[in-house]
């Protein structure tokens, strides 16, 4: 998510955002000591309104709605609190004034937080390291077994609706909407529902030989996920993004970055911790402490923690929260409780842990939804399992009758009740349906967010959809302008046999393209041949123009926002091909693929297929087309990847999971018309790590070698992308500044390293921290031969018959010279846009290429 599919949630969301009024007077202070020293980090809110509560920032400012007659409470550990009575008499600034307290636990002095925090000597921390060091004796995989039910909920709601916005806009229009606003416990804000999923499952664990499985039992999603075909990116991403929270783990992952926990092997040097007091938390005498990040920008929690006063030292309850200095997007509130019992055994285990988030796309005022997922684990069990629920290498397994379940099995494992809007979700999309305007709305509203066409109905399901949009028209330098009408069947015709293609026409080429692919799925689809897992068996049928660069490009090359480029290619051929294919991938992230394929490429523009041993000068002839007929088989082993489809494809949720790629490629000379014989082999490596506050650094390796003698066109070409705009991903696998056809090579290193910061090193920055930016670095390079038996310019290969004469501008790599270029960006600027600068750092003597460039990105991420 990565972030490509944050930006479908949040503009779904955005667009069934109400026109509401969200304004609202505000109540600005700043909090200081007797002595004028501002104080970062207090805690302002109203006793009793739980979700109304702000952080005071680096130097002492805060913001807070305005309440005439409520008590406002100014706190920070160490100092005591300030209670002061709003009314027409507390006006903009406030002076907050908080002074020194000093509390005792046993033998434990509480310091005030002013002043410079120490480690040494405090019992905080002394403490924190002794609750961590007890982990271990706590772990629940030191039991031979266990298992536990799981149950979770997951909702979706437009948030902070008042009562002067249920007078007007759509409530005016669709009065009925009304009777589903609720009002949410933790804030008192009225939301309305739009959205919510459901899971139930069996987790079970075995210590020797060391296995864990998780078997879904019920799945149950409604909604506005229901409406969309993309709907489950909602969900899907949702609960990727907003996971289970335990803070035993060293890291919690959240919001797709691994924060650090409290208890984790790094909080005492990432979080500064406060003893407070002692409290009965459920019936146990607890320790509260109070921690929060030693840098506010870090991505790390502000919270507290209720430690059991005995030999255990567990934690009996955390409350968590994300500062608002974090240099976190589009999360205006985050609150986590996480809660843990003991067993009858003496065993801790985690038992509930509910989250509730507060987003918007632009600010907390214009544009806000409300998440909440609630977890719940039950009936532990540390009896012995039987061996057969441990076979097989798949970690998730999903019953066939997990979509299909019944009311009577949500009623026994439903462990979380539905709210009066959710539990009547049906009711409200059957009401909005009958609207007047619905299907249209719904048409333009899909246009937007799938690129597609759907032709179905309100109650009957598209069969065929009209797409990609953005294809319809595009530019090249055969064809100028292109015109391009595509579609495809979905499951709802077949779920077994699917259908996509398209009609292209060049208007300043006048010539006729088509694509049409035909694909049967072995396993049944719910909407595409492409859902994970595949198991297709595929047959495609194409005659199209494009550039040798295209082969490699990780989009539509016809997609209009291509069109622009920063290069001018003209060398471009056509090309005929007929493949058929079979794709199988096991459920643990194991893949095969292979096919055949037959395809004739002619020259066009200014690319010529020219033999070495000819002069055109002479008048002799040149290659009017080549053709090769060609098997690949080939593996990936990626476990652990998870991925959310649109209408046009699918993509990978997170880019954690390692990848490792294997293919070979074989030429077959005299087979169905193949003019050539070749064999080339490729290997692919990725791996992300993750460096705690420092982000994450992806290192990617690919290999590839030519065996044979081939011509030009068959040896191996960079990844180069000639677009002014990237997806992150793109950036790090494909070269921005070399040429199109710059080097042929037959034999191919490819490596890059990209560090994503999360904006530590600028988040130090006076004033620039402000803006939240985040730097990124990367360098790409590529180490290239070509040897003696393929180059054309060697005087023995002067009569060959397989060489040709190379395009003009295309070079040979210098000895074991790699080419290499820099990467240097500001990421998040606005929370929307990314700038990365790239310079190539050698080979500039080459003709006609750029030493610098920028590129420019629409990059959503957390």
């Amino acid at each position: 998510m990565t972030g490509k599919y944050i930006k479908y949630i949040l503009l779904m969301l955005l667009l069934a955002i109400l026109p509401i009024d969200v304004s609202a007077q505000m109540l600005k202070g700043v909090v200081e000591d007797k002595d004028g020293v501002t104080i970062p980090g207090a805690t302002i809110s109203y006793p009793g309104h739980k979700g109304l509560m702000v952080i005071s920032d680096a130097d002492g400012n805060f913001e807070i709605e305005r309440h005439n007659g409520w008590m406002l409470a100014v706190s920070c550990v160490g100092l005591k609190t300030e209670r002061i009575k709003v009314n027409a008499d507390v006006r903009n600034p406030l002076r907050v004034v908080l002074r020194e307290a000093e509390e005792s636990l046993h033998e434990v002095v509480v310091h005030a937080r002013k002043g410079r925090y120490s480690r040494k000597n405090n019992p905080a921390v002394e403490l924190m390291k002794r609750v961590i060091a007890a982990k271990k004796s706590n772990d629940l995989r030191i039991n031979d077994y266990y298992s536990y039910n799981r149950y979770q909920k997951l909702s979706i709601a437009l948030n902070n609706i008042r009562e002067n916005d249920m007078k007007k806009g759509i409530f005016q229009k669709l009065p009925w909407l009304k009777d589903y606003v609720e009002k949410v416990d933790y804030n008192k804000k009225n939301i309305l529902p739009i959205s919510y999923s459901e899971t139930a499952s069996r987790h079970i664990y075995r210590r020797e030989p060391q296995n864990e499985k998780t078997y879904i039992t019920g799945k149950h999603d409604n909604g506005l996920n229901s409406i969309f075909q993309t709907g489950d990116i909602l969900s899907e991403v949702l609960k990727e993004v907003f996971t289970d929270v335990d803070i035993y783990d060293d890291y919690v992952r959240l919001l797709q970055y691994p924060f650090p926990s409290p208890i984790g092997r790094t909080a005492v040097s990432f979080y500064h911790f406060y003893i407070e007091d002692t409290v009965m938390v459920a019936g146990h005498r607890c320790i509260h402490l109070e921690f929060t990040p030693s840098n506010q920008q870090d991505f790390g929690f502000r919270g507290s923690l209720y430690v059991t006063d005995d030999s255990a030292l567990h934690v009996k309850r955390c409350d968590l929260t994300i500062p608002k200095t974090s240099n976190v997007n589009y999360v205006d509130e985050m609150t986590i409780r996480v809660e843990y019992s003991k067993l009858s055994n003496g065993q801790w285990v985690l038992s509930d842990d509910d989250m509730s988030v507060e987003m918007s796309l632009i600010n907390e005022h214009a544009g806000s939804f409300y998440v909440s997922r609630s977890t719940r684990r039950e009936d532990y069990d540390f009896s012995p399992l039987p061996d057969k629920l441990f076979r097989g290498k798949v970690s998730t397994i999903t019953d066939p009758d997990a979509n299909i379940r019944d009311d009577d099995f949500w009623r026994v494992n439903r462990a979380v009740e539905l709210t009066h809007a959710e539990a009547n979700m049906d009711e409200i999309l059957h009401r909005l349906k009958q609207g007047k305007h619905y299907r249209w709305v719904m048409m333009a509203l899909q246009a937007l967010l799938e690129n597609y066409v759907e032709t179905g109905s309100h109650d009957r399901k598209s069969r065929f959809d009209i797409g990609p949009l953005n294809t319809i028209v595009s530019h090249n330098f055969i064809d100028g302008l292109r015109f391009r009408l595509s579609g495809k069947t979905t499951a709802k015709l077949n779920p077994h046999f699917f259908w996509s293609g398209f009609y292209a026409y060049g208007a300043k080429s006048r010539e006729h393209y088509y694509d049409s692919k035909l694909t049967y799925s072995i396993n049944k689809k719910q909407n595409d041949p492409f859902e994970f897992p595949q198991r297709n068996i595929i047959f495609e049928t194409t005659r199209d123009v494009m550039s040798p660069s295209d082969v490699m490009s990780n989009h539509d090359k016809d997609n209009v926002f291509m069109s622009v480029r920063t290069q001018k290619v003209e060398q471009m051929y056509f090309i005929n091909k007929q493949k058929l294919s079979f794709v199988y991938e096991t459920d643990y992230g194991l893949a095969f693929n292979s096919s055949i394929k037959l395809e004739s490429n002619r020259p066009t523009g200014d690319l010529i297929f020219q033999p070495v041993a000819t002069d055109i000068n002479d008048g002799d002839p040149l290659i009017c087309r080549i053709r090769t007929t060609e098997l690949n088989a080939g593996l990936r082993y990626s476990p652990g990847q998870k991925y959310v489809n649109s209408k046009q494809r699918r993509s990978k949720v997170n880019l954690d999971a390692p990848e490792f790629t294997l293919s070979h490629t074989m030429g077959m000379k005299g087979f169905i018309g193949g003019d050539y014989r070749m064999n080339y082999t490729e290997a692919g490596l990725y791996k992300r790590q993750w460096l705690g506050s420092w982000g994450y650094v992806d290192a990617r390796a690919r290999a590839g070698a030519q065996w044979n003698q081939v011509p030009f066109p068959l040896l191996i070409m960079p990844p180069i992308s000639l677009n002014y705009f990237f997806e992150k991903q793109e950036i790090e696998t494909e070269f921005n500044l070399m040429r199109n056809m710059e080097f042929l090579t037959d034999r191919m290193l490819f490596c890059s390293l990209s560090w994503d910061m999360n904006g530590k090193l600028l988040n130090r920055v006076p004033l620039v921290k402000k803006l939240h930016w985040r730097e990124f670095f990367g360098v790409k390079a590529m180490w290239g031969k070509l040897t003696d038996k393929n180059n054309p310019w060697l005087e023995r290969n002067a009569n060959s018959e397989i060489l040709m004469r190379m395009p003009d501008e295309s070079y040979l790599f210098d000895g074991g010279k790699p080419y290499v270029e820099l990467l240097a960006g500001v990421h998040n600027i606005l929370g929307l846009f990314a700038v990365d600068f790239v310079h190539r750092l050698n080979y500039n003597e080459h003709a006609n290429v750029s030493k610098n460039g920028v590129r420019f990105s629409i990059m959503l991420s957390f």
